[in-house]
């Protein structure tokens, strides 16, 4: 293997280790949900945990990627959230997120 290769792939093996993947957390807060949610308590909206309480055993990802993407109220008291639309949460780290949830 020639020199110039070698570091090619070393720097490419560096890049890969740095680009991590964004935790379900990290997702809420930039996304802003954060605002409204905290693990473990209500604030605006429901406590996180709460709401893995509510749907524990259930496959519950897609329905609740439906109810963000929607907004609503009435599930956990009177207060609405409003539509999250793809411009602030993209589809694949709302589901990062909701798995995220369901795991508390």
């Amino acid at each position: 293997m020639k020199p110039c290769q070698i570091v090619l792939l070393s720097c490419a093996a560096l890049l890969s280790l740095g680009a991590q993947a964004a935790t379900g957390e990290e997702i809420m807060t930039k996304a802003g949900c954060m605002a409204c949610h905290t693990k473990d308590k209500k604030l605006v909206g429901p406590a996180l945990k709460d709401i893995a309480a509510k749907y524990k055993g259930q496959d519950m990802t897609v329905k609740l990627m439906g109810k963000v993407r929607a907004g609503g109220s009435g599930v956990f008291g009177p207060i609405p959230m409003a539509p999250n639309p793809v411009e602030k949460i993209n589809d694949a780290d709302l589901k990062i997120a909701v798995e995220w949830i369901m795991k508390l």
